[in-house]
């Protein structure tokens, strides 16, 4: 759960309840559990030996499911990024307890106060994780990233790694980074600029207590280590995604643009938060000027990313361009296999391809399934998130009642008008026949019951 953070459980109750409404499991099946020890006790037999190389992770410093780990060199003008990914397909077979159990689960779901892994804590957080401490098996991609930012696949190998240092986004110096890495983060950076991608990262949201018992919530933009560390990830993604695309097979992150009513609605929530958006500018251009260190502006990300049409997996077919309307690219996922299904396959099938082998079969039938599998997890996780922030919403609001709040319509259904607060990154429904959407009103609080997620307002002007 990367939109929400709660580190003092002040929500605890109600995270409490979502579990249970979703049946978020809180542990695995105990011959999953065993298949997992046992795996974790197979040694690498077909990985290359780099652990000359001086790799290294870069994660949330509380994390230990570690999937990516980089080192980078120069190549001329062309630095080569070495990406090393967790092996998950050593340790898991088609068919066994842990594969079986995958399928059911699809992701890890997290939420403030813990996760539901894909895997057990024996593998994605010990034996498959990245973590320092000794070699690791990993499929290591090699991406040349060139001045401009294009990318290409230039390898692919099975190797065990050794990581040299956990480095954490809050804590990382500049020389404690592979040299070339923020130079790299520039590079793709000006190439998104150049395909016009409309990437949103917004801020997490953290819920604190204030000095009168109030909850508030506190947006926190993403650190520059973030940003720049997601780069890695996008570069490998979309020269993996090339590589597949070219030899006629895998699957693919698809993702429409915003639609009419999307933009719309997003509009009118930019004149509830005083944001100057010129007509004549497109959704992606106006993303760009956005400061997530600017509260008003940093709430605009957030419902940027809650009007989204949402992505979703397509395999290969003969004749189409799987397309990512974000991304302004042809794009792929495969550097996160500890905490998503579909990256297992999508490795295995570059692993083959970029080796002059076939991909196979069962890496092939897996293509037709996992949309269907991914979609239901992704549902599962979206519904999740969106109550856990209904509830900080709530929450924020609690002991608010009487309280009148400025709002402006945004849309309009049969279970009342949609309005955003002009003072709080807050949406909710109101009873208020007559109303136009963009019209400016006001409201007031009669209840907010953070169990049941529910505000309650009344129109009064």
């Amino acid at each position: 759960m990367k939109a929400l953070r709660d580190p003092q459980n002040l929500l605890s109750e109600g995270l409490a309840a979502i579990r249970a409404q979703f049946r978020v499991p809180d542990d695995l099946p105990p011959q999953v559990r065993a298949a997992a020890e046992t795996a974790a006790a197979r040694t690498p037999s077909q990985h290359a030996d780099w652990t000359d190389r001086a790799f290294v992770t870069l994660d949330p410093a509380t994390s230990t499911d570690l999937d990516q780990a980089f080192t980078i060199e120069r190549a001329g003008e062309d630095l080569l990024l070495h990406y090393a990914i967790a092996d998950v397909a050593w340790f898991v077979a088609d068919g066994d307890p842990l594969d079986v159990e995958a399928w059911k689960r699809g992701t890890t779901t997290y939420l403030p106060d813990g996760k539901a892994n894909l895997y057990p804590p024996a593998l994605s957080e010990k034996a498959a994780s990245l973590l320092p401490g000794g070699p690791r098996p990993a499929v290591v991609l090699t991406t040349r990233v060139a001045p401009d930012g294009s990318v290409k696949l230039e390898g692919v190998v099975r190797a065990r790694i050794e990581s040299r240092a956990k480095l954490a986004y809050e804590t990382v110096r500049d020389d404690e980074l592979p040299a070339g890495f923020a130079e790299l983060a520039a590079r793709i950076a000006a190439a998104e600029e150049r395909r016009g991608a409309g990437r949103v990262d917004p801020p997490e949201q953290e819920v604190t207590r204030d000095a009168g018992g109030h909850f508030t919530l506190r947006l926190r933009p993403q650190l520059p280590a973030e940003e720049r560390n997601a780069a890695l990830s996008l570069a490998t993604n979309l020269a993996v995604a090339d590589a597949l695309l070219t030899a006629h097979t895998g699957l693919f992150r698809v993702m429409p643009e915003p639609d009419v009513g999307a933009e719309t609605r997003l509009r009118r929530t930019a004149l509830a938060f005083h944001l100057d958006w010129p007509e004549a500018l497109s959704l992606t251009e106006f993303e760009k000027t956005l400061r997530a260190a600017v509260p008003a502006e940093a709430a605009f990300m957030l419902a940027i990313r809650r009007a989204g049409r949402g992505a979703s997996y397509v395999p290969f077919r003969e004749g189409e361009t799987p397309w990512h309307a974000a991304m302004a690219a042809t794009y792929a996922h495969c550097t996160a296999p500890l905490r998503r299904l579909a990256d297992r396959y999508v490795l295995q099938a570059v692993l083959a391809v970029a080796n002059g082998q076939p991909v196979p079969e069962e890496v092939q039938a897996a293509f037709e399934r996992l949309p269907a599998a991914m979609a239901k997890a992704e549902s599962r996780d979206g519904q999740i998130e969106r109550a856990v922030i209904d509830l900080a919403e709530v929450a924020l609001l609690a002991n608010h009642e009487g309280e009148q709040f400025r709002a402006v319509v945004t849309d309009l259904a049969e279970s009342g008008a949609r309005i955003q607060l002009t003072d709080l990154p807050i949406v909710a429904r109101v009873a208020a026949p007559g109303v136009i959407p963009g019209e400016t009103i006001r409201v007031r609080l009669r209840a907010a019951d953070p169990l049941r997620r529910h505000l309650d307002f009344e129109r009064v002007a």
